[in-house]
């Protein structure tokens, strides 16, 4: 099982004088300011607060970030000048992509997979590469993915194709010895990065004894219904793994805690994870009841976009049509980041 690993190296909160604890959960819950670890130092444009933090150590001991306090500029979504500039910046709109991560080895040999760590098939790096060409002109200023290998492969592979040409890039703090060597010390390496979260509240649902069966064999042993009734249930869980409603649990929590955050403060994000950890979060975003939710279905590696607006979430992608225009309806702010892009790289 993979623990989990979202990024608590990065400092963003500002303040004028001395802090005491108190202020500092205030500064952390109103200020985001877009950083990245430099060494012991952290940025915005030119400026360093190593003074500050080293106050803040002084009085209230290391003080640690979670992810709702993490973002890197992004020149095309909030540039300088222009009208469709302005109109960029003042907008508090952000886009939420999903995508189920593509073919697995064990999907491919129809195992119970669940939290087993099995990397993609051939077709799954196809894919996955395929969903990124969906998503190519969609603003990511974050990435969260799953523990296991298969979401973090399908979330890099589709950056590849990703028009900005951001570098994915997997935060490591699991122990201050990974974190001290995974610092970047460039800044436009920093600016042409994207952070990567990785979390196990997002890891697939855990099938328990189920895991590793072949799932025709299983039906046939234990029948199709009782089979089914671990598989397709609400609160039913399969011996010894989760039901659909523990999985929810806790990736709905840590969506709430960790990603919706993101969102009020409008950065756009990108979720790769499984099709039982999805289907709780769209549960949640479409305000599905437990009896809707178990029919949903959600198709490997193609991405589902939704707009969060005003405390709302719209869905504006569809899982049908083979090209990018007949799969999302566009916004004005993602129809202008496309201009920007076109722009840029024509």
């Amino acid at each position: 099982m993979a623990a989990s690993v979202y990024h608590q190296a990065i400092s963003t909160f500002y303040a004028t004088g001395a802090p005491n604890s108190s202020s500092i959960h205030q500064e952390l819950a109103s200020i985001s300011l877009r950083l990245w670890p430099i060494g012991n130092k952290f940025l915005q444009g030119t400026l360093r607060i190593e003074c500050f933090i080293s106050c803040c150590r002084r009085s209230c001991g290391v003080i640690q970030a979670s992810t709702s306090q993490i973002s890197v500029l992004d020149p095309v979504s909030s540039p300088s000048n222009s009208s469709t500039s302005d109109i960029l910046k003042k907008s508090n709109e952000a886009a939420l992509i999903l995508i189920r991560h593509g073919e697995s080895l064990w999907n491919e040999k129809n195992l119970f997979t669940g939290c087993v760590d099995v990397p993609l098939t051939k077709k799954g790096v196809e894919e996955a590469i395929e969903a990124g060409k969906r998503i190519s002109n969609i603003p990511v200023d974050m990435i969260f993915t799953s523990g296991l290998i298969r979401a973090q492969m399908t979330a890099m592979l589709a950056m590849t194709q990703h028009r900005r040409r951001k570098v994915p890039i997997i935060m490591h703090s699991e122990s201050e010895q990974a974190n001290l060597w995974s610092q970047i010390y460039s800044e436009d390496s920093i600016k042409q990065s994207i952070p990567v979260i990785a979390a196990w509240q997002l890891n697939e649902r855990m099938y328990g004894e189920l895991q590793g069966l072949n799932k025709q064999e299983t039906a046939e042993r234990f029948g199709k219904d009782k089979v089914h009734e671990w598989r397709r249930s609400y609160d039913i869980p399969p011996p010894n793994g989760e039901s659909l409603e523990m999985c929810a649990e806790r990736a709905v929590a840590y969506f709430k805690e960790h990603i919706e955050p993101q969102l009020s403060a409008g950065k756009s994000v990108m979720i790769a994870a499984h099709g039982n950890s999805l289907r709780s979060i769209i549960m949640y975003l479409d305000e599905l009841t437990s009896q809707e939710v178990v029919s949903l279905e959600l198709s490997t590696g193609i991405p589902l976009l939704y707009i969060f607006k005003e405390g709302k979430f719209v869905r504006r992608g569809s899982p049908v049509g083979p090209t990018e225009a007949g799969v999302y309806a566009y916004t004005r702010k993602l129809a202008l980041y496309r201009q920007k892009l076109d722009e840029m790289f024509q």
